[in-house]
C-alpha cells in the first residue's frame, strides 16, 4: 500500500485551499475578454465599495509590479510578462485587475464591478497567420537534394499537434504569508526552491528570506513548473498589506489562462532505399508558443533533439521556428516535445511501408538502432543510454496476438456488411532526467539516535508516490524496515537548494541519489564505529542498521555516542532514454466516423522499475491521456482569437472511466548504465505511444494512401471525412 493513499483517497489531504491562516485575504482576477486589444483605462473605484472587499489594483495603481523575468535565450525584446496589463493586451484572459476580498465571494463581486476600456485588435492564432518569430533552432546536419533525389522512395507529410490543456485536478494556486522580514509561500508547485529563487530576484531579497512550502497537490502534468503573473501580483499584495494573501484558480480560469501543451505544424519528409532501409530524415516545426517568448519558446527544440527515434537513419536534420501568437503561453506538458517527435515520425513510418507495401512491423525491425550498438549518439546529437527496441516490440506483438488481429482484419475487409479494423505501432524513445546543466538533485539521509532515518531531497511531490518509494528505496539500501524512514521534500528549508519534479526525473535522480547518499551513510558509520573501537574500517560491516566489528553496535547508540550523523549531497546523474512499443486495434464505423480502440498494449522500458505498482499507475495514466489527444482534446478558437469553450469541461472533452479501453500494459527491462540504480523516468510513456499508435491504426483501418487528412483529435467528423 501506498503510504500517502488513505490520506489522499479519505479527503484529509491538505491542500493550499484547504490551509487555515488568520486574517488571510482571497484574491480574484479581472480578466481580458478579448485576445489582442490596447488597453485605454481600468477603473477600480466602484469595486473598492464593495462590501467585504479590501480593495482593487490595476497596474496603474501598482507602478512597482515588476514582470516576470525575461528568459534572454528566447529573444523578441520588449516582450515583458506584466502581472497586470499596462497598455496591450497579448492573450484571452490576461489580467486586468485584482480584487483582494475577505472571501473569494467578495473577491468575485468586486471583479464584476471593475470597468475598463479596450480597443480590440486583431488577433493572430496560428502559425500561419502573420506573427513574429521568438526562436529558430536545428538539430543535425541539413540533408542535400541528392539524397532525396536518389532515394527509391520518399514519403512525405503534414501533422498538427493541437494545443492542450493539461487539467490537472487542483488548478494553480499560491499563499503567501508575511512572518518576521520574509515570507512564507504554499503552493502547489513542481520546483519549491525555483519558485524561491525567482521570487526573491524580483525583490532583491537573498533567498534564506522566503520559504516555499509544497504540501499535497493534486496533480501538475508540468503546469505548475513556472513563476506566473497571478503569482507576482499575490506576493506583492501580501507585502503591501501585510496579511496573508491566498489565489485559488477555478476550472474556467484555468481553462482559459493556464499554461498549453503541444502546439506544432509540422512538415516531414522520410526517404528509404527499395528495401525500407531509412536514408534520410527531415522534420520542420512551426511551433505556437503562445503570446510570450517564455520557456516555451525553445520547448520545440527537445521536439528537434528526438527526431531520430529509434531507427538508424544515418541522415537527420530538424529545424525550429517558434511563432509567438495571442494565446496563453505554452509550456511543458507530460512528455514537453518528445510525443510531437514521435507522433510525426511513426505516422510517416507507416506511410512508407504502405508505400513500400511492407508490414509496418518489419519496417520497423530493418531499421531498429540494435542492442550492441549503445551508447548511440544519434544525427541530432542525443546520446541514447540503453535500448533493445526489437525486445518491446516483440513483447507487444505476442501480448496483442498480431497475426490473430491481422486474419481477423483480412476476414472482415472481405465482407461488406463488417466494420473495419485497424491495427497501428509505435515505436518511440524518450528522454529523462531533463537537459545538461540540470541533471543533478540534493539530496541527503540522516540517521536519528531512536532508530528511524530521514531521507531529504529538493523534489516536490504531484502523484508520483515519493512518499511511498523514496522511503522504501533507502530502507532497502540500508536494510532496515521502510517504516524506519521518513521523507522530507516540498520544503526549502529541508534542503540547501533542489531542482524539482518533472521531466520525469524523481526516480533516475532523487532516487538513484537517495541510494549514494544512503550508501554514504553506511561508509561514514562504520568509519566512526571502527575509530571507536580502534580497528581498521575494513574490519567493520554494515548489517541493517547494526555495524559489526570486534563487538556489535546499533547505529542509533552509535549516535547517541558520537553525535549527529548525517549525510548531505549535490548528486550528479547523467541523462537517460526509456522507450517501447504501443500497439493500438481500433474499429471504425466509416458511416459515423466514430472510433474504437477494442485493445491497447503499452510495452515500456524504464530500466529499473524501483516500485513496478508505482510504475504501471504511471503508465496507464499517460496512456489515458495520450487516448485523449488522439481522439478528444482540442481547444477551438473564433476568429477573434477567444477559446470557444462556454460549457467548460463539457465542451473540452477529457477522456472519462466510459472512454478507457481495455489497456494491457507490459515492460522490458534495460537498465541504464549511467546510474547504479538503472533506472530511467517512467512517467511520459503513453503520452508519447499512444497517440500515434490511435492514428495509425485508423489509417490502417480506412485503407488510406494519404494519412495527412488525419488530424488529432479525430473526430467523428475528421474520420467521417477521412473515410470519404
Amino acid at each position: 500500500m501506498r503510504r500517502e493513499d488513505e490520506r489522499l483517497l479519505s479527503g484529509t489531504g491538505r491542500y493550499v485551499a484547504d490551509l487555515r491562516v488568520p486574517d488571510c485575504l482571497e484574491a480574484a482576477f479581472v480578466r481580458s475578454p478579448v485576445a489582442h486589444g490596447a488597453l485605454r483605462s481600468v477603473d477600480c473605484t466602484a469595486a473598492r465599495d464593495v462590501p467585504g472587499v479590501v480593495g482593487a489594483w490595476s497596474a496603474a495603481d501598482l507602478p512597482d509590479l515588476p514582470p516576470l523575468p525575461h528568459v534572454a535565450s528566447m529573444g523578441a525584446d520588449g516582450w515583458e510578462w506584466p502581472a497586470l496589463v499596462k497598455d496591450e493586451i497579448r492573450y484571452p484572459g490576461e489580467a486586468l485587475a485584482v480584487v483582494l476580498g475577505e472571501d473569494r465571494y467578495r473577491a468575485e463581486d468586486g471583479t464584476a464591478e471593475v470597468a475598463f476600456q479596450i480597443d480590440e485588435l486583431p488577433a493572430v492564432v496560428s502559425t500561419t497567420d502573420r506573427a513574429d518569430v521568438a526562436f529558430h533552432g536545428e538539430a543535425g546536419e541539413p540533408i542535400d537534394d541528392s539524397v532525396w533525389d536518389q532515394a527509391a522512395v520518399v514519403v512525405e507529410g503534414h501533422y498538427r499537434q493541437q494545443l492542450l490543456m493539461p487539467s490537472p485536478m487542483e488548478c494553480r494556486t499560491i499563499l503567501c504569508a508575511p512572518k518576521g522580514d520574509g515570507l512564507i509561500i504554499w503552493s502547489g508547485h513542481q520546483a519549491p526552491h525555483r519558485l524561491r529563487r525567482e521570487l526573491a530576484g524580483l525583490l532583491g531579497w537573498p533567498v534564506d528570506r522566503i520559504r516555499v512550502v509544497v504540501r499535497d497537490t493534486g496533480g501538475t502534468f508540468g503546469s505548475k513548473s513556472a513563476l506566473f503573473p497571478e503569482y507576482i501580483a499575490v506576493v506583492a499584495l501580501a507585502l503591501r498589506l501585510g496579511r496573508p494573501v491566498r489565489w485559488v484558480e477555478d476550472r474556467r480560469e484555468s481553462m482559459l489562462v493556464a499554461t498549453r501543451g503541444r502546439g506544432q505544424d509540422q512538415r516531414v519528409r522520410l526517404a528509404a532505399d527499395a528495401s525500407g532501409k531509412l536514408l534520410a530524415y527531415e522534420l520542420i516545426i512551426d511551433a505556437d508558443v503562445g503570446a510570450y517568448p517564455h520557456l516555451g519558446a525553445a520547448l520545440p527544440m527537445q521536439t528537434a533533439w528526438m527526431a531520430t527515434g529509434p531507427y538508424l537513419t544515418p541522415r537527420v536534420h530538424a529545424t525550429v521556428r517558434s511563432v509567438l501568437t495571442n494565446t496563453m503561453v505554452t509550456y511543458p506538458y507530460r512528455g514537453a516535445g518528445r510525443p510531437e517527435a514521435a507522433s510525426a515520425l511513426e505516422r510517416t513510418m507507416d506511410t512508407l511501408a504502405r508505400r513500400l507495401n511492407i508490414d509496418p512491423v518489419d519496417l520497423r525491425r530493418r531499421n531498429f538502432i540494435p542492442p550492441d550498438r549503445f551508447p548511440y549518439l544519434t544525427p541530432t546529437g542525443r546520446d541514447y543510454d540503453s535500448a533493445n527496441h526489437a525486445a518491446a516490440l516483440d513483447l507487444a506483438l505476442r501480448t496483442l496476438g498480431y497475426d490473430a488481429w491481422r486474419a481477423e482484419q483480412t476476414r472482415r475487409r472481405a465482407d461488406p456488411d463488417a466494420r473495419p479494423i485497424g491495427i497501428g505501432l509505435s515505436c518511440y524513445v524518450e528522454r529523462s532526467g531533463g537537459e545538461a546543466g540540470g541533471l543533478y538533485e540534493y539530496v541527503g539521509v540522516e540517521a536519528g539516535d531512536d532508530g528511524t532515518f530521514t531521507a531529504r531531497c529538493g523534489a516536490a511531490p504531484s502523484g508520483q508516490s515519493h512518499e511511498t518509494v523514496f522511503p522504501a528505496l533507502v530502507a532497502e539500501t540500508l536494510g532496515v524496515d521502510a517504516v524506519r524512514v521518513h521523507l522530507l521534500e516540498g520544503d526549502t528549508t529541508a534542503t540547501p537548494d533542489g531542482v524539482g519534479s518533472f521531466a520525469s526525473r524523481s526516480a533516475q535522480i532523487d532516487g538513484a541519489g537517495l541510494q549514494h547518499a544512503a550508501t554514504l551513510l553506511m561508509d561514514r558509520a562504520r568509519e566512526r564505529a571502527a575509530t571507536l573501537w580502534e580497528v581498521p574500517v575494513d574490519d567493520t560491516e554494515w548489517s541493517g542498521g547494526v555495524i559489526q566489528g570486534p563487538s556489535t553496535i546499533d547505529l542509533a547508540e552509535l549516535v547517541k555516542l558520537t553525535g549527529p550523523l548525517r549525510v548531505d549531497e549535490r548528486y550528479e546523474a547523467g541523462m537517460a532514454f526509456p522507450f517501447g512499443t504501443h500497439i493500438a486495434v481500433v474499429e471504425v464505423d466509416p458511416d459515423l466516423g466514430t472510433v474504437e480502440v477494442l485493445r491497447l498494449v503499452a510495452v515500456d522500458d524504464c530500466g529499473h522499475p524501483i516500485d513496478p505498482g508505482v510504475v504501471r499507475g504511471q503508465a496507464f495514466g499517460s496512456a489515458v491521456q495520450g487516448l485523449g489527444q488522439a481522439l478528444y482534446e482540442d481547444i477551438p478558437f473564433g476568429e477573434d482569437g477567444v477559446p470557444q469553450l462556454p460549457g467548460g469541461l463539457l465542451d473540452y472533452l477529457l477522456p472519462t472511466y466510459a472512454e478507457i479501453p481495455p489497456i494491457d500494459l507490459r515492460e522490458t527491462s534495460t537498465p541504464s548504465p549511467r546510474t547504479q540504480l538503472g533506472a530511467k523516468g517512467a512517467g511520459e510513456s503513453g503520452c508519447i505511444g499512444t497517440p500515434p499508435a490511435i492514428v495509425n491504426a485508423v489509417a490502417d483501418a480506412l485503407r488510406l494512401t494519404d494519412a495527412d487528412v488525419l488530424q488529432m483529435p479525430l473526430t467523428p467528423d475528421i474520420v467521417w471525412r477521412a473515410a470519404r
